[in-house]
């Protein structure tokens, strides 16, 4: 099959699109043909290389597919070949004091498809039958692996660990990127007042015609000030913040006194300066957050195939143009996901 690959970490000089042996079926587990892949900003990550992280080589990148049903292993049950499915990239144990709680994205033996195992930048993928979910009717192989990963990350964020209620003032760090898109969708499903942030005009509309009530270029206003005046001093309930190191301050000046901050990623460096002062004066909360569990994901895909969620798809590319779709993303000049089609 043909796959779009690293052989060793580096630039994206490195990244291939390249033949390699098709994966083989197992017990419980299904080959999916991959009909659409989506980039994330992982992908440019593993390919630099991880801090810890050794990687089996070749390594496939990508975290987000969705596909065709085209073979089954024993003891599959919830699928038949045909069947369209979408892909959690959540790769659990099943054993662990946390698997047994249904907290899957806390399992001990945690592998996330592209990050420590092979992805799904490719035309075939063979996973467990438990990281499939069959696609709605009125849903697109492209609209399904766009959805996944961001959506089933900003709505464990929102609902189970900030536990968003309608009517509260969510500001979101950095519009644009997959999850802060995701993110701008659940908020106003459920009854939220948006704040939005970005660099780019362009995407602070594309924002506002999305729902978000209130945007700001943070090159050109004081972010923290204009959102204090227009909260009447108040500051928002929920701050949504996976940029990290440049915004972390604004994030704890934002907040509301007993407001949640939550974060599941880090795009501008992991290591802020903290006022740690805010924290404890302020009785700030601040919640960490990564993907999902099952009945989550479930959750959000039922309201995808409701229509009231929508994942939000910049650009298509060709799989053997991967490389291309990764500099696109790289400069950072995408509103919503980048897909790829083999």
């Amino acid at each position: 099959m043909k796959a779009f690959l690293i052989r060793q970490h580096g630039d994206l000089d490195q990244v291939r699109y390249e033949e390699i042996d098709d994966p083989q079926i197992k017990a419980f587990s299904v080959r999916v043909k991959i009909q659409a892949s989506a980039l994330n900003h992982l992908d440019l990550w593993v390919v630099r290389g991880l801090p810890g992280r050794e990687l089996q080589m070749p390594h496939v990148l990508g975290s987000d597919g969705a596909g065709i049903v085209e073979e089954i292993g024993e003891g599959v049950s919830r699928f038949s070949v045909g069947d369209r499915v979408m892909i959690n990239a959540v790769l659990s144990c099943g054993e662990c004091e946390f698997c047994n709680q249904d907290e899957h994205s806390l399992c001990i033996r945690l592998c996330l498809l592209g990050e420590q195992v092979s992805g799904t930048h490719a035309e075939q993928l063979v996973l467990p039958e438990a990281n499939l979910e069959k696609i709605p009717k009125n849903v697109s192989f492209q609209e399904a692996a766009a959805f996944s990963l961001v959506f089933q990350t900003a709505w464990r964020m929102l609902t189970t660990r900030a536990e968003i209620q309608s009517g509260d003032d969510v500001f979101i760090h950095g519009i644009g990127g997959g999850v802060s898109s995701a993110a701008l969708s659940i908020v106003k499903y459920l009854g939220g007042r948006a704040f939005v942030s970005s660099s780019s005009d362009e995407k602070l509309q594309r924002a506002k015609e999305s729902g978000a009530d209130f945007g700001y270029n943070y090159t050109q206003t004081d972010v923290v000030q204009e959102v204090m005046q227009e909260t009447g001093k108040r500051g928002v309930d929920i701050v949504v913040d996976s940029v990290g190191a440049a915004t972390w301050v604004q994030s704890l000046k934002m907040a509301a006194k007993g407001g949640k901050i939550v974060t599941c990623g880090a795009t501008s460096g992991p290591s802020p300066e903290t006022a740690i002062r805010l924290i404890f004066w302020n009785h700030l909360s601040i919640l960490g957050s990564t993907m999902s569990n099952r009945k989550e994901y479930q959750e959000v895909i039922a309201l995808l195939g409701q229509g009231k969620l929508k994942a939000v798809i910049d650009q298509e590319f060709a799989l053997s143009e991967g490389r291309s779709a990764l500099e696109h993303l790289q400069k950072q000049n995408q509103y919503g996901k980048v897909v790829l089609i083999p």
